[in-house]
């Protein structure tokens, strides 16, 4: 295989709600993260979950839109691409990994519970278009 691929799926919780930016020619960054979980049982028959935090990414038109219909707790589908940045502050090299998104699904709003929308940063009026998606919760198969 000659090319390489950086592709992110992730299905998870926001943990806080979306924080935007906004840049003199009209662009707009949002950020906020979400948490995966996976639950198990140990060999002592308990339960164990354990989380994992993301932080997500998305721009302009998207991130507008996550802004108005997302708060924190709310479930969504991401599809985007990972990317990692470094900056210094306060004299401290400073790392994140962020997941920059162009396809996202809204499962479960607070703001908005018609139902499920299916968003793409290339098609923004997408937005219009609900789009159903079943997730069972209960599933008991590793991935």
């Amino acid at each position: 295989m000659t090319g390489t691929v950086n592709k992110v799926i992730l299905i998870g919780n926001l943990g806080d709600d979306v924080k935007m930016h906004y840049f003199d020619d009209k662009n707009s960054v949002g950020r906020f993260p979400i948490a995966t979980s996976e639950s198990y049982t140990s060999k002592s028959g308990e339960k164990v979950t354990t989380s994992d935090w993301h932080n997500i990414v998305v721009r302009n038109r998207l991130a507008e839109i996550c802004e108005k219909y997302l708060s924190k707790g709310d479930k969504v589908y991401c599809e985007g691409k990972l990317k990692n940045r470094q900056w210094e502050q306060d004299g401290v090299k400073r790392y994140a990994t962020e997941v920059q998104v162009t396809e996202m699904t809204f499962l479960s709003t607070k703001k908005n519970t018609k139902g499920s929308t299916n968003l793409s940063q290339n098609n923004p009026s997408s937005a219009r278009t609900p789009k159903t998606v079943l997730i069972e919760e209960n599933d008991d198969l590793p991935i």
